[in-house]
């Protein structure tokens, strides 16, 4: 995470320099499942928002999952819908033929329509068909 550090750093010089927060802090310093956490909080601001996209876009499917796992687990609802469908876009570009996840996705998507209805129902019936050939044969 160094190289991200420093491409925001470079962003930021020239500009005034404000109150300093401790490094440890720093939301460009932090991990996923951390971030998440300070987005389903009272934590909550720009410059989290921005390093979240920045992280979950770069994460692996399975560090995006974990941290789905926990973040839902912990609050179902605290994550912000944004952040939830955009960790479970990248994951499900990550894993194409991942049925469970393809699932997990769709009754997620579906749980915030109707806008999204149409497209749920297409990521179930993706998994439907991935599963099809499974189904014949006894593992």
């Amino acid at each position: 995470m160094g190289w991200l550090r420093a491409f925001l750093d470079a962003g930021t010089r020239g500009r005034p320099e404000g109150p300093s927060e401790p490094e440890s802090s720093a939301p460009e310093c932090m991990s996923l499942l951390e971030l998440a956490r300070l987005l389903a909080g009272r934590e909550y601001s720009e410059r989290v928002a921005s390093a979240y996209v920045e992280v979950v876009t770069f994460a692996s499917a399975d560090e995006i999952v974990a941290m789905l796992e926990v973040t839902l687990e912990e609050d179902w609802m605290g994550l912000p819908v944004w952040a939830r469908n955009l960790a479970f876009r990248l994951a499900c570009l990550q894993r194409p033929e991942d049925v469970e996840l393809l699932r997990v996705a769709a009754t997620d998507l579906h749980s915030f329509g109707p806008d999204w209805d149409a497209i749920a129902a297409e990521m179930r019936r993706r998994a439907d068909r991935l599963d099809a050939p499974r189904e014949g044969h006894p593992s």
